[in-house]
């Protein structure tokens, strides 16, 4: 497989497929984008995907019919995130483990990005081979 801006869990892929499934026939898939605001500066965003707003350009990645588009302005901030989805006694959502962030905010909704270093990132996939 090529090289994907960010990777699914099988959690998270089950649970897209339970929003694509609920949402219509339409529904695709889901797109990750980022956008200001929030305490620490950026949020992440998930939006629905449908067969009408599918954008050519965003890059998309897949696992188990799950479908996720990446907005392209926010591909540098995402390279090597792993996109999750966790229940817990106090949040139900998407998780982001994210190696371009620098801080997040106490609750977790906002977060400071950096754009990803391309040079650092070439030298681990060489060493990975």
């Amino acid at each position: 497989m090529g090289f994907q801006v960010i990777t699914l869990t099988e959690a998270a892929a089950t649970r897209i497929n339970e929003i694509v499934a609920n949402s219509g026939p339409d529904a695709r898939g889901i797109r990750v984008s980022i956008k200001k605001g929030g305490c620490a500066g950026m949020e992440y965003a998930v939006d629905l995907v449908t067969a009408e707003n599918i954008a050519d350009k965003d890059d998309h990645v897949e696992l188990n019919g799950a479908t996720v588009w990446v907005d392209p302005a926010a591909s540098l901030y995402l390279l090597g995130t792993v996109m999750d989805f966790e229940v817990t006694k106090l949040r139900t959502g998407f998780v982001f483990r994210n190696p371009n962030e620098t801080s997040a905010c106490g609750c977790g909704e906002s977060v400071e990005l950096k754009a990803a270093d391309l040079a650092e990132l070439a030298k681990a996939r060489e060493a990975a081979h």
